[in-house]
């Protein structure tokens, strides 16, 4: 059963998030609202990955589910971006379940409750 859903705003053949935890928007609908993919979000308990800020403001204002990761990064050539994220990723999975929001920046992460 999937935890994570991937926002169409991220890539789509990324090797790390080709597991059964994973579900990229794309597969669900590619042209969903963002009040919609957080209302699916919310229903499926799933945490949203993103780099739209618009999911990180909302989440501070409400609680879980659904959480949030937000990419907090410009945009990288795809070969730094994985680099990046796999760097990072299990950290930010492990944050992630014990905080609303958790950025990924390109030096560090940060977490909030």
């Amino acid at each position: 059963m999937a935890k994570y859903l991937i926002d169409v705003n991220l890539p789509y053949f990324f090797s790390l998030w080709r597991h059964s935890d994973y579900l990229h928007q794309r597969d669900i609908g590619d042209a969903m609202l963002d009040s919609e993919i957080w209302a699916y979000a919310k229903a499926q308990d799933l945490t949203i990955v993103t780099k739209d800020t618009d999911f990180s403001n909302r989440i501070l204002l409400r609680q879980p589910p659904p959480r949030v990761i937000l990419i907090g990064f410009g945009n990288l050539r795809m070969r730094d971006f994985h680099e990046r994220i796999h760097a990072c990723w299990a950290i930010v999975c492990e944050l992630s379940e014990q905080h609303k929001l958790v950025t990924v920046y390109r030096d560090r992460v940060e977490a909030i409750a």
